[in-house]
């Protein structure tokens, strides 16, 4: 779509969702006639942009995807960016993959910590310290 071109054109993906990672889907030529009938748009994002997505819609959200929903919420922020998508219409997003599948896609962005028990004491223990830990950072 965004090449304009006037057929489906396999690819050889290579990207961490691996789960969108289909070169020659099915559908691909009514996926386009879709997207072109209605006036619609088809965008993409890169390896990084996913895991910033997905880091994003986690803060700002609290929801955890995985990396196709990564492509989406990234693809939706070039599209509201791009003045696709208008901030005064009314806009559904699905996420519906859960982050626990592709952890790999962001293990490089969160290093490895130690687990802790499976106690209410221990977690409130480990909460504290992070607090205190964010509270020095802050008067520092």
């Amino acid at each position: 779509m965004k090449r304009n071109l006037s057929r489906f054109e396999p690819q050889k993906p290579n990207t961490i969702a691996r789960s969108l990672a289909i070169g020659n889907p099915a559908d691909g030529p009514f996926a386009i006639k879709q997207i072109r009938d209605s006036g619609g748009w088809a965008e993409d994002v890169s390896d990084p942009e996913i895991v910033v997505a997905i880091k994003l819609l986690a803060e700002t959200e609290g929801i955890f995807t995985e990396t196709a929903g990564g492509v989406t919420a990234g693809v939706t922020q070039k599209l509201i960016a791009q003045g696709r998508i208008k901030p005064d219409e009314t806009t559904v997003v699905c996420i519906t993959g859960n982050g626990l599948k592709t952890t790999d896609a962001i293990a490089a962005e969160f290093p490895a910590t130690e687990a802790i028990a499976p106690r209410l004491d221990a977690f409130e223990a480990y909460l504290d310290a992070q607090l205190g830990a964010t509270a020095a950072g802050v008067r520092a």
